[in-house]
C-alpha cells in the first residue's frame, strides 16, 4: 500500500502533450462551413402553424364555458404567430461566405493580409448577418492590423478600420 502523501515523480515539460482525447476528436480537418441563417425559417413556419392552430381551437370552442380552452390559448396563439413572423423576417439567406468576406476585407484595409479571423454577427432588428473580420498584415511580425465589417447578404464593406499594430511581438521571435 502506498503512502497517500507520497508524490509521483515529476513530469518534465517535454513529456506533457496537449491533445483531445480520442473519444472527443472528430478526426475531421478541413474548412468549416458556417450554417446558413435561412434555417430560422423552419421554426418560424412551425411557430406560425402552432399559433394558427391555437387560434382555430380557441375559435371553435369559444362561446361555452371555458374549462380547457380559454383566452390564454388565444394569447399563446398570437404570441406564437408574432414569433413565427419574426423568424421568417430574420431568416436571411447568407450569400457571402467567410472567404468572400476576407477578400472584401483585404481590399478595404489596403495592405497584404496574413493572419485573419472571421466571426459571424448580426445587426439590426431583423438580425442581418454581418461578418466581423480581424486582419493582420502579412509581414513578420505584423506591422498593421485592421477590423472590417462585411455584409453577409451582398458583400458590401460596411465599416473598416486599420492602424499600425501597437502590440509588442519582440518577445516571440
Amino acid at each position: 500500500m502506498s503512502d497517500p502523501d507520497e508524490h509521483p515523480d515529476p513530469v518534465s515539460d517535454e513529456e506533457i502533450r496537449d491533445e483531445l482525447p480520442e473519444d472527443l476528436d472528430a478526426g475531421f480537418v478541413g474548412p468549416y462551413v458556417f450554417p446558413n441563417n435561412n434555417r430560422r425559417r423552419i421554426p418560424g413556419v412551425l411557430y406560425l402553424l402552432m399559433g394558427l392552430g391555437c387560434a382555430v381551437v380557441w375559435a371553435l370552442t369559444s362561446g361555452g364555458e371555458p374549462v380547457l380552452v380559454n383566452d390564454g390559448i388565444l394569447a399563446a396563439g398570437v404570441v406564437l404567430v408574432l414569433i413565427g413572423a419574426y423568424q421568417l423576417a430574420a431568416g436571411w439567406d447568407l450569400e457571402v461566405d467567410e472567404r468572400d468576406a476576407l477578400v472584401a476585407a483585404s481590399a478595404a484595409v489596403g495592405f497584404p493580409v496574413g493572419h485573419a479571423s472571421a466571426q459571424m454577427g448580426w445587426r439590426g432588428l431583423r438580425s442581418r448577418p454581418t461578418w466581423r473580420i480581424l486582419v493582420y498584415s502579412a509581414d513578420d511580425p505584423p506591422s498593421r492590423r485592421g477590423f472590417v465589417l462585411v455584409d453577409g447578404i451582398d458583400g458590401e464593406v460596411l465599416e473598416h478600420f486599420s492602424e499600425a499594430n501597437p502590440e509588442d511581438w519582440s518577445g516571440l521571435s
